[in-house]
This record gives structure tokens, sequence and C-alpha cells, in this order.
């Protein structure tokens, strides 16, 4: 039986929960890039995960822009989640981003619009370029456990393999289309959405956390939808480069959680089992020196 779309209890207001952690000029740059993104007139909650930098500072004397000093450092999701429970129910769209990203012009409006055309659209994600205009795939399939285990790990030492080619959709058309999963460096959701899988899981401290959130997302009966009409750059991430050894270590854990989920019972055991020291094994080959 089709899902009956009931009528929604938020305004049509757009607000961007940025999710920082020492973030310096970077968030400069998004919010000086935001400006120029939507005609809108968007609330900015930036939801600090316990920094100590004078980012917040500069950014507290913006216009419609607010400074959520968590106290702690709660990962991603867990910090995304605390910037959304601001927000009053004149939101009905929410934007959560990295802080290092800029935005080209009109992309946030183009994504609103986006979300105007697909009403079970659960979350629309932009069109994502690194630094070099390489096009990042950020709308990929599921990782089943085929796709999940080849990629994680044959994707490093042999780049074209099927399992990476198949999951990534790096060769897939940059064309509006449903997807898995959306990078949840910049994706705007519907807060029906949202609310119906009760936002990020926040026992994924790093990585995964989108993965995992684009899966409840269809299961509950939305469309997560790439939209590539919309695009952003993605600097990168200091969070990463500051302890690359720990980062690659919480990669593993979010990886082998989101199988875990997902194949339970004693039938699964042994082969988790497996999941788990290939991965203990790849990272123990991955920071050798490091």
């Amino acid at each position: 039986m089709a899902r009956v779309t009931e009528p929604s209890r938020y305004g049509d207001g757009v607000a961007v929960v940025v999710v920082t952690y020492f973030p310096g000029e970077d968030l400069d740059r998004f919010l000086d890039s935001l400006e120029k993104a939507t005609s809108r007139d968007v609330h900015v909650v930036v939801a600090d995960n316990d920094s100590t930098d004078d980012a917040l500072d500069r950014a507290e004397k913006r216009k419609n822009t607010h400074v959520l000093r968590i106290g702690e450092n709660l990962g991603y999701g867990g910090g995304a989640n605390r910037g959304v429970a601001t927000l009053d129910d004149s939101y009905g769209w929410i934007v959560i981003a990295n802080p290092d990203l800029e935005w080209e012009p009109g992309s946030l409006d183009t994504l609103v619009e986006a979300g105007q055309r697909w009403p079970r659209g659960g979350a629309f994600g932009p069109l994502i370029r690194d630094p070099d205009g390489t096009v990042y795939p950020s709308a990929r399939l599921l990782p089943s456990l085929g796709r999940g285990v080849g990629h994680a790990v044959f994707g490093k030492i042999w780049p074209a393999n099927p399992w990476t080619r198949a999951y990534r959709q790096e060769h897939a058309a940059p064309a509006e289309r449903t997807s898995g999963w959306l990078s949840g460096s910049c994706q705007l959701i519907r807060r029906e959405a949202w609310d119906s899988v009760g936002g990020f899981d926040t026992r994924y401290f790093m990585y995964f956390e989108d993965v995992d959130l684009g899966d409840r997302i269809g299961r509950a009966g939305w469309h997560n939808v790439y939209v590539p009409s919309a695009a952003v750059t993605h600097i990168g991430g200091k969070a990463t480069s500051r302890a690359p050894k720990k980062m690659l270590a919480a990669h593993h854990d979010s990886a082998y959680r989101y199988l875990a989920d997902r194949h339970r019972g004693l039938a699964w055991k042994p082969v988790l089992a497996a999941v788990k020291l290939g991965l203990k094994l790849r990272l123990k080959f991955e920071t050798r020196g490091k």
C-alpha cells in the first residue's frame, strides 16, 4: 500500500546546521558563500564540538547566526542532532553540513526547489567537487556485505575493482536521481523525514553516520535524491588530517558497526569475525610507520 503523505506541521523556513570542530577560516568561507547560495533569509546554527578558536566569535557577530557551544565533542552526528533540536517548527528544511565547504551561487535555492518537486524526497544532496574541480562520488549505493568487503579490501590496492566501482557509482551520469545514500558533508533534509528516523544514530562518532541515515531514510519510505544542478566545493577536513591513524580506526569501527547492525544472528557471526579481522589487518597495513 502506498504511504499517505500527511500535511506538514512545519513551516517552509530553511535552517543550516553546520557542525564544527576547530573550523578556523573554513567557517568564514562557508558563511560568506552561503549568503550567495540562497535568496532566502536562512537561520544558521553553528553546532560546535568544543572548539576554542576565534572563528566562533566571528560567527556570532553575523546576522541570523546562533553559535551553540556544546561543551564536549559529540562527533558529527551528535553535534548535528543537538543543532537541529534548537530549531522551532517554522523550519521545515534543514541543511546539515561541514564547515569546509564553499557554496556555488544559488545552490541552496536549487536544492529546495528539488525538494518541492519530490514530495517523497527525504534528503537531497548536491554535486560535490574537490578543490581541483573533480566531481566527488557523493551519491552511492548502500554497501551490501559483498560490496562493502570488496571495497574495503581492494579499494586502495585495486581502485578499479568491480565492488568499488559499483559502490561509488563513479561512472553514473550526473543526473537528478535517487540514491542509496548521500554524502553527509552537505545534505538538505525534509524535517518530517528527519523526525521519522530520529536524526543521526549517535553510536557513529565519525564516518558511516551518513550511510546509516540514508539507509534508514529509505526504509522509512522516503527517497535520497541526488541533485547535481546544485553544487558545492569540499575543501577537505582538518579534523581528519589532525590524526589520520585515529580517523582510519574510527572509519573501520563504524564500517563494522554498520554491517553488524544489518547482519544479526548466529549464522553471521563467523562472517563478521572475518570482516573484523580483515579491517584490523588493513588498519595495520595502512598505518605502518605512522
